[in-house]
């Protein structure tokens, strides 16, 4: 769920300088990975704006037990995003963006991030305050930036930070979107092709983590080919043959004591993943695109299933993070040729989700996405064949749900 530009935007995929009074100021043009237009107020200070829109539409089939044969439809927004970017010295930078973290429920505008950059070269730069938890390249990307458009409504567990879409200090949130208030230490080295990010971060608020423990999230990754190019430690899911013959691996843990189960019941939270990312660019100018990510998730010295049971049952409050491993490949193919104002992009996808003592859940997808501008203008359409739509969040040994069909349409805007 997370996030980039979702991810943030950073430095800003789109930039305008505040409109008040500055629209008729010139127009400077940003390099590739932060395409767009910056306002610059002297030689050290700008400032930038932008936003995004992801919205769909979805029709569902209804489980075995419903009577007839019948299709929920469904108008969503998935995302509004506002992004505000500046930088006030050379070294130093900051970052605020917002997000409708309630959309289904009416929606609220809410504090998405919130950051202070000092940013010193390539080696190590600090960012603070609300930011991304480092983490796999999922998160990473956020739904902005990543290869397919369900990317987390049918994806692979979530983390620590992404469970909740609200901080709560009850005992059940340690983040939202993939956020938590804390600092990361980011860089790069051999011409860039190790990057990394080591955070430290709130984590879960009251409840089973009595004792106020950190939450510590890495993220490692190595280049093998052409050197991924983006803001900060974010990343994306492709870049759609412009970012060159694109081959990494990538690795990301977090781990929390007392970060998971209830104030009499506390486990220790440990959550692994490796991902990669291939994309090359072929002689015709087609992109192949595949995407790779395993997860092992584990939680120790407490947090029965009993009391998972509890939490499911709302006798007890508390962090129910999923145990176990899972899976999720997708591959893709973009036609180089044109048609209308865009370049088709059809793709399949599987996951596969398997909690301890819980029941397991697949998803199978098929799509085509029509990109018009990169991740700044796509429409999508999809199909799914899944039991995680039904299943949901639940890893109680209780848990159930029918493998259902689902179609989606899925637009997505940023400036």
């Amino acid at each position: 769920m997370s996030n980039h530009f979702e991810n943030t935007a950073t430095a800003g995929r789109a930039r305008l300088l505040s409109a008040i009074g500055l629209v008729t100021l010139a127009v400077g043009y940003t390099p590739a990975s932060q395409a767009g237009a910056t306002f610059k107020i002297d030689d050290t200070k700008w400032v930038s704006i932008g936003a995004g829109l992801r919205t769909s539409f979805q029709s569902m089939e209804d489980g075995a037990g419903a009577s007839g044969n019948k299709w929920s439809n469904d108008f969503n927004l998935d995302n509004i995003r506002l992004y505000l970017n500046g930088q006030v010295h050379k070294y130093l930078k900051v970052e605020f963006n917002t997000d409708c973290q309630t959309c289904s429920n009416g929606g609220e505008v809410r504090v998405l991030d919130a950051i202070g950059k000092f940013e010193y070269n390539p080696y190590i730069n600090l960012w603070a305050g609300r930011l991304l938890v480092p983490a796999e390249r999922r998160e990473m990307n956020g739904p902005f930036y990543s290869a397919t458009y369900n990317i987390f409504s049918s994806g692979t567990p979530f983390e620590s930070a992404d469970f909740n879409t609200v901080i709560k200090t009850d005992g059940t949130s340690a983040g939202s979107f993939g956020r938590d208030d804390g600092a990361t230490f980011w860089g790069a080295a051999f011409e860039g092709r190790f990057q990394y990010a080591i955070g430290f971060f709130r984590g879960l608020r009251g409840g089973a983590n009595v004792d106020d423990n950190i939450l510590y999230g890495q993220r490692l990754a190595y280049n093998f080919l052409d050197v991924e190019k983006n803001p900060g430690y974010y990343t994306s899911g492709t870049y759609y043959g412009k970012g060159g013959d694109i081959l990494t691996l990538g690795f990301s843990n977090q781990y929390q004591e007392d970060g998971a189960g209830i104030a009499t019941d506390p486990g220790n939270f440990r959550g692994t993943a490796v991902d990669l990312l291939f994309e090359k660019v072929l002689p015709n100018s087609g992109v192949i695109t595949f995407n790779g990510e395993y997860k092992n998730y584990g939680i120790t010295n407490g947090f029965s299933q009993a009391s998972r049971d509890m939490i499911k049952a709302g006798t007890v409050t508390g962090f129910a993070m999923f145990e176990g491993n899972a899976y999720d490949f997708s591959g893709m193919y973009m036609f180089p040729q044109k048609v209308g104002i865009g370049q088709f992009q059809p793709y399949l996808r599987y996951v596969n989700v398997l909690p301890d003592n819980s029941s397991n859940r697949n998803t199978y997808e098929a799509g085509v996405n029509y990109i018009i501008d990169g991740h700044n203008a796509l429409v999508t359409l999809s199909y799914e064949y899944s039991d995680q739509l039904t299943k949901g969040l639940d890893y109680s040994s209780t848990a159930t749900g029918d493998m259902v069909n689902a179609i989606k349409v899925g637009f997505q805007l940023q400036i």
